[in-house]
């Protein structure tokens, strides 16, 4: 594994597949401010890198992708440093967000809190069978905040308030059944899972998928008709890749 800072790992494999491990932040990988800096600097570095077809992101142990953030040190804040601890967090939530590739979370065991925002900022979840899942934030006095903001969108304004208004713990099956996560392993199959998906995204163009990301992100803020109207010229801008004339000639060449 080549470590990018102390707290951001990666390997790469030769189909542009690399996988991004947060490092040294404790066995439920837990984000205080050092390891979130950390983690948001490694996937700036690796955002420049277009030979990156899918990213994912994965804790160092078993326990976790993430655990949650760091409630030893969130206990220490006052109003001015709690604003600059979430405005940490919210920098790396989005830096995972607007990653110009597909990112895969591998969920195994917990994730929790900040961990399940910065899992929401991912394009695809994956989890152990006996992952679980939970906003616990009001048990320990504060609101569920930033890339929170995301569930809704994923799991609809009732399941969301569920989770961030009781803080109980979801179990895999119920993520998978209400849209939280997109796939649950068989057990000790999480990182076939994690393969599967990967083989399906790098069927794919990549400049397609990058392109297809972007206007995902965009359809999320505009209106119906400007996201239809908006997509023509993403529709025509891919066609100076050459990948469209590439990839159809392909498909026509296997139907003969």
């Amino acid at each position: 594994m080549e470590m990018l800072n102390p707290h951001c790992g990666i390997d790469r494999d030769p189909r542009g597949v690399v996988r991004l491990t947060i490092c040294n932040a404790g066995s439920l990988n837990i984000l205080g401010s050092a390891a979130i800096d950390g983690v948001r600097e490694g996937l700036e570095t690796l955002a420049k890198d277009r030979e990156i077809r899918v990213l994912v992101m994965a804790g160092q142990s078993e326990k976790s992708m993430i655990g949650g953030a760091d409630i030893k040190e969130m206990a220490g804040l006052d109003q001015k440093s709690a604003e600059r601890f979430i405005t940490r967090l919210r920098d790396l939530c989005e830096e995972v967000r607007i990653f110009p590739g597909p990112v895969i979370a591998r969920m195994p065991g917990w994730c929790l809190g900040g961990g399940l925002e910065v899992a929401a900022a991912c394009d695809f979840r994956i989890a152990a069978h006996d992952a679980k899942f939970g906003m616990p934030e009001v048990r320990v006095g504060i609101p569920s905040v930033i890339h929170a903001a995301l569930l809704p969108r994923l799991i609809g304004w009732g399941r969301a308030r569920w989770l961030v208004m009781t803080a109980e713990n979801i179990d895999a099956p119920t993520a998978l059944a209400w849209g939280l996560v997109d796939a649950v392993a068989q057990p000790g199959g999480l990182d076939a899972a994690v393969e599967h998906t990967i083989k399906s995204l790098l069927e794919c163009g990549p400049e397609a998928l990058r392109a297809q990301k972007d206007l995902l992100r965009q359809w999320e803020d505009l209106p119906l008709k400007e996201s239809v109207d908006l997509s023509i010229g993403v529709f025509g801008r891919s066609f100076l890749s050459g990948e469209p004339q590439r990839l159809m000639q392909g498909f026509i060449g296997r139907k003969r």
